[in-house]
């Protein structure tokens, strides 16, 4: 694993919504275009087709794409073939070996967004083509069966903070970045500033904003 070039503020933009990219890339130090769940499965040709025009500095570009083992990877890599970004952010990450089967022209940053990724996040943090970790709240608590990461307070539940230690930690381990959650709620401005602050406090690289102004 190796460190990242970008700053502290990365910012998720859809794929199918080619007219933010610039601006979402100008506001943050980086802009993370989501060809996830972001967009939806009708939309998700167009967008392939609005990253391949994009004109956005690579090195300030993050692509997150689906989960491996889906015909929606294999298009989505399909895509990236045809352009210059070359760091992935691959959801629903769980399986070491078809991380590591990855073309290795591409750095990686696995995001651990399940128990069975979060149980897995020290392998996936082992991989020479893995850059660095970054985990997910509530697709956390779904894959147990819950229903929300947070309490009334808006403070994490247990589950989570553990699930965020032990994406820190097996990212740490092995030299590489860690890259925090989404806040969810964009009025929340006072929770946003103290899950940033503590987020650096402990040791990670970067925060994900879902918003501009969280940026």
């Amino acid at each position: 694993m190796t460190d990242a070039p970008w700053g502290p503020a990365l910012l998720f933009c859809p794929a199918d919504r080619p007219e933010r990219f610039a601006t979402a890339a100008a506001r943050a130090d980086a802009v993370i275009i989501d060809l996830e769940d972001a967009v939806a499965s009708g939309a998700k040709t167009g967008a392939r087709g609005a990253l391949i025009e994009a004109e956005l500095d690579p090195d300030r570009v993050i692509v997150r794409v689906n989960a491996t083992g889906t015909a929606d990877f294999v298009a989505d890599m399909a895509t990236l073939s045809q352009t210059d970004f070359r760091t992935i952010m691959v959801a629903k990450a769980e399986d070491p070996r078809q991380l590591a089967r990855i073309d290795a022209r591409f750095r990686v940053i696995a995001l651990c967004e399940t128990a069975t990724g979060i149980v897995a996040a020290e392998a996936l943090a082992s991989l020479p083509n893995v850059s660095g970790l970054m985990w997910g709240a509530e697709d956390l608590v779904a894959s147990l069966g819950g229903t929300s990461s947070r309490k009334k307070n808006g403070r994490y539940r247990d589950i989570a903070r553990t699930a965020r230690a032990r994406v820190l930690l097996a990212a740490g381990a092995h030299g590489g970045i860690a890259v925090d959650a989404v806040h969810l709620d964009i009025p929340d401005t006072k929770g946003l500033a103290r899950e940033a602050a503590d987020a650096a406090a402990s040791g990670f690289s970067a925060t994900a904003c879902i918003h501009p102004s969280q940026v």
